[in-house]
């Protein structure tokens, strides 16, 4: 194997010279467990922590590490790495932390393709689909609709649950597969490039863990049967970790995501709702809230049906959720401010008070 199979490119590299780091080995997290990191290189994996200074420096979560970074990196003992720097990192899916309000939570990084997975049988869930293509646009990752579990319902089932799908998310590929008789994942295997990193989100029990075993032919990851009285899945996935396929696709798997909460996804949300942002040009008033205002063109357009309500109603919650988050980041950081000059005021009293 070497590190061109694990997706590393001639941009980092570049940087990995120009930052004097060549003197240092060169590798991917694969996997992360309370701040300590299983790197695997071109033959080899390391047990790895980061350094004192990388700690120190960091002031926040996206500081460290992240499953799918690149890493430079000194072994110091057999099988046991320090990791001195964090390359730079070409995406970024991440999402709000959970009851932590305005704090993010990286989901991975350095991803190409995510396949949103959502199982036909249950809970599929069309506003979800949105909040994931959301974070997706926001991070610049090409998104691609997996439906599974097609063999528990109806062909003529399948088929008006695509077309509904496909009425309110346009110019996205939707699959449908069965982990159960396979159907489609040949298909799937087929568009999964060499060196290109692909990421599965969707919520526990939709088969994520299933549909990695079966891309890559071989039982990789533990997986639990649904419930039959409740219908919900549990977790079969713990943490994140990546795989590198026999096709020479790399996947990472992620835990089953029950809360998708928005960070700061301007972008994302106008390139989901990209129908409804470029109505919302023609509005009357140019600070319109597209909900009660005389001349709102996003209101006529969904009371004459032109918009989905559904889509519509999703827009305007992830919208309020977005600057929520945006607001709550904004207090922080005054809070932070406020608080680090109160530390200077202490640190420089009690020195004057010395004399």
């Amino acid at each position: 194997m070497t590190l061109e199979d694990l997706g590393y490119s001639v941009d980092l590299e570049s940087y990995r010279k120009e930052q004097g780091l060549a003197s240092l080995g060169i590798g991917r997290v694969i996997s992360e467990h309370k701040e300590r990191y299983v790197v695997k290189t071109a033959d080899h994996e390391y047990d790895a922590e980061i350094i004192g200074s990388l700690r120190f420096l960091a002031q926040q979560r996206s500081d460290f590490p992240a499953v799918g970074d690149w890493v430079a990196m000194a072994e110091f003992d057999d099988n046991k790495a320090l990791i001195h720097a964090v390359l730079p990192r070409k995406t970024m899916i991440e999402r709000q932390a959970v009851g932590k309000q305005g704090e993010k939570q990286i989901i991975a990084t350095n991803i190409d393709f995510a396949f949103i997975v959502q199982a036909v049988d249950r809970d599929l869930n069309i506003n979800r689909m949105e909040r994931y293509l959301t974070i997706c646009n926001t991070s610049g990752v090409n998104p691609l609709i997996i439906l599974n579990k097609t063999d528990l319902i109806a062909d003529h089932e399948l088929t008006a649950l695509i077309a509904n799908v496909q009425s309110r998310i346009r110019q996205v590929p939707v699959l449908a597969i069965s982990n159960e008789t396979l159907s489609g994942i040949d298909v799937l295997k087929a568009q999964m490039l060499k060196g290109k990193t692909y990421c599965l989100l969707g919520s526990s029990g939709v088969g994520k863990s299933t549909l990695l075993n079966n891309l890559s032919g071989r039982q990789i990851m533990k997986t639990i049967a649904i419930s039959a009285s409740t219908h919900k899945g549990r977790h079969a996935t713990s943490h994140r970790e990546l795989f590198v396929l026999d096709s020479g696709g790399i996947l990472i798997d992620t835990p089953g995501m029950r809360e998708v909460g928005l960070t700061d996804a301007a972008t994302g949300l106008e390139m989901t709702f990209e129908n409804i942002v470029q109505l919302a040009r023609d509005c009357r008033f140019k600070d319109c809230t597209h909900t009660t205002e005389t001349g709102c063109a996003i209101v006529a357009a969904v009371e004459n049906g032109e918009i989905d309500q559904a889509s519509y109603e999703n827009y305007l919650k992830m919208a309020r959720e977005r600057e929520h988050f945006e607001s709550t980041t904004a207090e922080r950081r005054m809070k932070d401010k406020e608080f680090g000059k109160m530390i200077k005021n202490f640190k420089k009293n009690r020195k004057s008070n010395k004399y």
